[in-house]
């Protein structure tokens, strides 16, 4: 695995840790808490692929320096 994909896998643990922690530990109701994980999984879904884009254009930049 490149250094990319460890670091997105890290990121990935990193956020559904903290997610996870949060809800454990936070002083809210049932609604407020499903509504700080719609937005928490919203976020983590936009940081997402904002690494994926990043990972294809390394790629992509990857396999046009070998050509």
């Amino acid at each position: 695995m490149s250094n990319g994909g460890n670091v997105l896998v890290g990121v990935l643990a990193g956020a559904a840790i903290g997610v996870v922690t949060g809800i454990l530990i936070a002083p809210a109701s049932g609604k407020e808490t499903r509504e700080n994980l719609s937005k928490q999984s919203e976020e983590l879904l936009t940081n997402v692929k904002d690494l994926i884009n990043k990972e294809k254009e390394a790629v992509k930049n990857t396999v046009k320096g070998k050509e």
